[in-house]
């Protein structure tokens, strides 16, 4: 049962207020997203060359999970893969997960879909997959499905980061799919579905849910803020920077083994912002710490969100304009030998914490082309310096590689690495 031909477009016009300042065509990757960009109900194409979901103008919800798996017996996994590659393809597009559907089955046999998206338009929807380190070697040194001498060598575990507190039972995972839309509903019905269909093969390690974008990742789009009132991402990658995105983002041949060539890796990481400290903290501080005015955006000393910050400023006191210790500053290309990140993160808040305390943050999900020259050396800088780790903790960690896109319809995520 195909959900547009149920509902129409009825949908799209809830985004065309934020995508009113979207004008003529932009062609990234060989698809067209302004049509996209231009409607919250539209499905985004599910082949290319690239998995979409990455360079994708990003959506307003997140439904990140993490999978363990639970087998041993590669061709179950191969098969699973499978499964949910036709899976996606559908869904992406508007239908049911199975061909069969949610209501058009025997009454006395289990629907192949769970029904919860039906009448609504794809929103959107993009599912990409990634493979984690244990996937090629379990915890016990087990190379389970044959593969280890085909993890990449950018798919090192990431280091201890001073003032980590992660948790490992919402760490890691052998498999992660990302599911991102405009309506949080189909976001988790897609990751509902592909977690049904992998029952017995695979299980539910951890799941996030996210809203509101803090990063933009398209020149189309506003930046966005999170959850401490600032302006996120603003110097992010973009869509339209092909030459960077190539040298940044994408994974190039000789890179690495030919799998994973055309693809990227994403370091996840859950970020607890301790709100109620930030709320009591003045304004001049707040912005002193992050290094850019909370209104604007602008780098301090600057009076536009885009202008570039000057570092050597100094300020009336004689000091730096933008202080030392500053996120701005920790962050930037300049300070780390010119390495930049895609950044799609998402604010969350999962209730709170049984103190009085939101239990809410920023879930940071960053795509690179290697994280040992681009997110382990920023991070290690930043956890040792950053004014605004009074602030926040990482409880949660993740890295994954993810493969170049699905070609065709007869491909499968995966097949490059287990063919």
């Amino acid at each position: 049962m195909d959900r547009r031909k149920m509902l129409g477009l009825a949908g799209a016009g809830a985004f065309g207020a934020a995508a009113a300042g979207v004008v003529g065509t932009q062609v990234f990757d060989g698809v067209n997203h302004s049509a996209h960009a231009a409607d919250a109900g539209a499905a985004i194409p599910f082949y290319g060359e690239h998995q979409a979901g990455i360079v994708t103008p990003a959506q307003d919800r997140l439904h990140f999970v993490a999978f363990d798996v639970i087998t041993d017996k590669k061709e179950d996994l191969v098969e699973l893969l499978q499964k949910w590659t036709m899976a996606a393809a559908r869904m992406t597009a508007g239908k049911d997960a199975g061909s069969i559907g949610a209501v058009n089955g025997a009454p006395e046999a289990a629907p192949d879909d769970t029904g919860e998206a039906l009448g609504l338009p794809p929103s959107g929807l993009t599912l990409t997959i990634g493979f984690g380190p244990t996937l090629f070697r379990d915890a016990e040194g087990r190379d389970r499905f044959g593969i280890a001498d085909k993890r990449p060598p950018a798919l090192a575990d990431l280091p201890r980061f001073a003032k980590d507190a992660l948790k490992p039972e919402i760490s890691g995972g052998d498999l992660c799919v990302q599911a991102c839309a405009h309506d949080p509903q189909v976001a988790v019905h897609a990751v509902r579905n592909l977690a049904r269909i992998g029952f017995g093969v695979v299980s539910v390690r951890w799941s996030q849910l996210g809203f509101g974008r803090t990063s933009s990742t398209s020149r189309s789009q506003t930046t966005a803020r999170n959850l401490f009132g600032f302006k996120d991402g603003t110097a992010n990658l973009k869509a339209e920077d092909t030459k960077l995105l190539q040298e940044q983002l994408w994974v190039q041949p000789g890179d690495g083994p030919d799998w994973m060539t055309g693809g990227s890796y994403v370091v996840t990481r859950k970020i607890r912002m301790l709100i109620e400290t930030w709320d009591r903290t003045s304004l001049g501080e707040q912005e002193t710490i992050i290094g850019r005015d909370k209104g604007e955006g602008a780098p301090l000393g600057k009076s536009k969100e885009f202008d570039e910050p000057v570092f050597a400023a100094v300020g009336s006191d004689g000091e730096p304009a933008i202080a030392m210790d500053s996120h701005v500053r920790l962050a930037h290309p300049d300070f780390n030998n010119g390495a930049r990140l895609l950044r799609r993160g998402y604010n969350f808040v999962d209730g709170s914490d049984g103190l009085g305390r939101l239990d809410a943050g920023l879930f940071f999900i960053a795509y690179q082309r290697d994280p040992r020259k681009q997110f382990v050396p920023m991070q290690t800088q930043l956890a040792r310096q950053d004014a605004l780790n009074e602030y926040i903790r990482h409880v949660s960690s993740g890295l994954f590689a993810c493969p170049s896109g699905i070609k065709a319809a007869d491909d499968y995520w995966g097949r490059a690495l287990f063919g």
